[in-house]
């Protein structure tokens, strides 16, 4: 079973906008570290973002697959083709978050890696948003 915050649309809310903004002030501080030609402490900052995104977010989609997706498909099954869509959204998090460690290890801080955080940027974005309007907005009259 998960939390009440979970299926509370302001409480899950404020969870995915909490959880992102520290991703971007993250993301905007190892960027500066590069402009700064702060290489080695650039990269030290890419791991511990790495490791944010896999503590904070994708540990929240792991959360919201084991108990939160459960419960919404028992209360109401027809919403299956939506939780198997927002399931693959963190599953392509958490494969872009497994390839950026690989590039990180293979070739350290790249152009590439960067493109890789932008990219988890914009889909936690969009699943963020798509999440809280099919599974907590009420339905307009």
């Amino acid at each position: 079973m998960s939390g009440p915050s979970l299926r509370q649309l302001h409480a899950h809310h404020a969870i995915h906008e909490g959880a992102l903004s520290g991703a971007i002030a993250k993301t905007e501080e190892m960027e500066d570290l590069l402009r700064a030609k702060e290489f080695e402490v650039a990269r030290q900052a890419a791991d511990h973002l790495v490791e944010y995104w896999e503590t904070r977010i994708i540990s929240h989609a792991d959360a919201e697959e084991e108990g939160f997706y459960q419960e919404m498909l028992e209360k109401d099954p027809g919403l299956e083709e939506v939780v198997e869509k927002l399931s693959r959204d963190h599953d392509l998090l958490r494969i872009i978050a497994k390839d950026i460690k690989e590039m990180l290890t293979e070739k350290g801080l790249t152009y590439e890696v960067m493109q890789q955080f932008h990219a988890l940027l914009v889909v936690n974005a969009i699943h963020s948003r798509d999440e809280e309007r099919l599974l907590l907005e009420e339905p307009s009259q």
